[in-house]
């Protein structure tokens, strides 16, 4: 058995071994394990019901980490990506007025060209003419980014109409729900970062339980009061109604499994009224714009993550990533195969950094965290209870480590330098990976065209930042 794992993902050449991928991938899935909450949630608005979401999303997770093990050896963990579900619910369907149905097919066929684009050179292109200056950017962004969403989760960072956002005020908060939320995620940063300092091992993970314990514990002595009506759940495992409700997980994952084909539920409604279905909304320019905005932000949230993840783990050689190619295959593979199942685009997950920072360096790290994903369709009742609070010291110490790399870009040459300014700062701003990589690919075209160092922007530089300008422009 030692002999088959080490002839699969070579451990020995990657200088690791079976209990650190292993822990690597718990770790993983500990920072991502809310994905199995907050996309039932977003997606049911939709009108797909909860139980079905949740089994098609835990089996997607698993199907596409496995994909990603197997197809390149990389500690890459893929599940439905945040915001592609958002623009899933409140745009193609409550918006525009598009059935769950016909967006889910949208989606499968974006898989799909992914997949034709992933097996020629054009995906592969575009990773590798992005400059090194922008591929750490996008670490460093994504660092930000990550943080940054760590701290609005756990309720540290709130909304502030004056300036956008601001700190949580723990007099003016209810101290039981908002006040200890947050300030339980930042003991649970503090005792992370001592274990970090200290060089503890599996130190993000240590964290993560510690700091539930300690909400468990709050909550029990009524420090933490559960208020489901203002989104602050309970976070103790219940099993009471154990066995019932995953009957009705399954039973509803009946409808999402396979609905995408079903041409008739495929409505396009207008103030409540029908006014196309069928097989005659596939060919509407409709449908190619929601297909092309899954298609394009999938596209840069995943080259976005892996550039990010690989320049964190040591994987990119030259500026480039050797395996992409089975990478990209896995991404878009899962992504279609998601649709099936009953979920929004499948994508590479940025999380997979903290598996990085514990140890992680090959695919067997991608198949513990796939192992854990089928598992917590039984388990439900406990990793539905780890809350984001618990999660946020992970992810604020993944931010550090990602965030460091910054001194690897030239400062004192401005043309590489601002661009890449840029893009650090447009990720967290506009909450959007692609959207940050977009501002870091046109400015580095447009500054240095105009400074005369044309020789820095080669063509798919150029044709990127069109398309981008257009994407922009149009849609």
């Amino acid at each position: 058995m030692n002999n088959l794992v080490e002839k699969l993902f070579k451990l020995t050449d990657n200088k690791t071994n079976v209990r650190t991928e292993m822990l690597a991938g718990l770790t993983t899935f500990m920072t991502m394990a809310y994905i199995l909450a907050v996309n039932p949630g977003i997606l049911s608005a939709s009108g797909m019901p909860k139980g079905g979401i949740f089994l098609a999303t835990a089996l997607a997770a698993a199907l596409g980490s496995l994909l990603m093990a197997f197809f390149s050896n990389y500690p890459f963990v893929l599940a439905p990506g945040l915001g592609l579900n958002a623009f899933f619910s409140y745009t193609v369907v409550l918006t525009m007025g598009y059935s769950w149905q016909f967006a889910l097919l949208a989606v499968f066929v974006e898989g799909l060209i992914f997949l034709i684009l992933s097996l020629t050179p054009v995906r592969r292109a575009i990773f590798n003419s992005i400059p090194i200056s922008l591929k750490t950017a996008v670490a460093v962004g994504i660092g930000l980014f990550i943080t940054f969403i760590a701290l609005q989760g756990a309720k540290v960072i709130v909304n502030n109409d004056a300036t956008l956002v601001g700190m949580v005020s723990f007099h003016n908060s209810d101290f039981h729900t908002t006040g200890i939320w947050a300030l339980l995620a930042l003991i649970g940063t503090v005792l992370t970062a001592v274990m970090v300092v200290k060089k503890v091992k599996a130190a993000i993970l240590l964290g993560i339980f510690a700091t539930w314990f300690l909400g468990i514990i709050s909550e029990l002595v009524g420090i933490y009061t559960p208020n489901p009506a203002a989104g602050f759940f309970s976070i103790v495992p219940r099993f009471g109604n154990y066995f019932s409700d995953l009957g009705n997980t399954f039973s509803e994952f009946g409808i999402t499994f396979g609905a995408l084909f079903n041409s008739g539920s495929w409505t396009h409604t207008q103030g409540g009224a029908v006014v196309g279905q069928g097989w005659s909304l596939v060919t509407s320019l409709d449908f190619f714009v929601v297909m092309f905005a899954f298609f394009f932000v999938d596209l840069f949230d995943t080259l976005g993550t892996l550039i990010g993840v690989s320049m964190k783990g040591g994987f990119l050689k030259d500026g480039k990533l050797s395996r992409i190619n089975g990478a990209l295959c896995a991404d878009s593979i899962a992504t279609s195969a998601g649709a099936i199942l009953g979920t929004s685009t499948t994508t590479t997950y940025v999380e997979s950094a903290s598996g990085v920072a514990a140890g992680g360096r090959t695919g067997l790290t991608s198949v513990g965290a796939a192992g854990l994903f089928l598992a917590s369709i039984l388990l439900a009742p406990i990793f539905l209870a780890v809350p984001s609070f618990a999660t946020a010291p992970a992810l604020m110490i993944v931010g550090f480590y990602m965030v460091s790399s910054v001194v690897k870009i030239n400062f004192s040459s401005y043309g590489e330098a601002i661009p890449a300014f840029i893009c650090i700062a447009g990720m967290p701003l506009t909450y959007s990976i692609s959207d940050g990589i977009m501002l870091g690919v046109v400015s580095y075209t447009v500054i240095n065209l105009l400074t005369g160092k044309r020789k820095r922007v080669n063509y798919v530089m150029g044709i990127l930042s069109i398309l981008f300008v257009l994407k922009y422009a149009l849609m």
